[in-house]
């Protein structure tokens, strides 16, 4: 009986993680309930078309977002701020550190990060509890494509 117990105990913390590609600390479940949060702005959309998680058109879709380099969304376009879109330039590419500190205060964020006081976020919602902005950042890892 302890062998199963701890069987299943070690499967459970191996793959815990695995479904984020090892790219997530969050619990991607949990991520899925707070990007509730999000759907008004965002949906996440597969390549091929496929509705993930229907949502607002007014900030960009969130598929793939592991990686992408920030202000980049095709699809968005010029919708992008220019402080967003200059992050992306000096090589913002979204990781779970960056993607929280972000969504905590986006406006704080790129004021930092493209060390200008003058820098602006079209994003106004704030996401500052640091353990849900890091379920939804497993959460879009682990519906987006294979993370390598």
């Amino acid at each position: 009986m302890n062998m199963l117990k701890i069987t299943a105990l070690a499967l459970a913390m191996a793959t815990g993680p695995a479904f984020a590609d090892g790219h997530a600390t969050g619990d991607a479940a949990e991520g899925e309930n707070v990007f509730k949060k999000c759907k008004s702005c965002h949906a996440i959309t597969a390549a091929d078309g496929t509705e993930i998680a229907k949502g607002g058109r007014s900030g960009p879709d969130l598929y793939g977002l592991y990686t992408r380099v920030a202000g980049a969304e095709p699809e968005f376009g010029k919708k992008f701020g220019k402080s967003l879109v200059a992050a992306g330039e000096a090589g913002l590419e979204w990781n779970e550190a960056d993607f929280v500190s972000y969504v905590a205060d986006p406006k704080a964020f790129l004021r930092t990060y493209n060390d200008d006081k003058k820098a602006k976020s079209k994003m106004s919602f704030k996401l500052k509890d640091e353990t849900d902005a890091k379920n939804v950042w497993a959460y879009l890892v682990s519906v987006g494509p294979e993370a390598n």
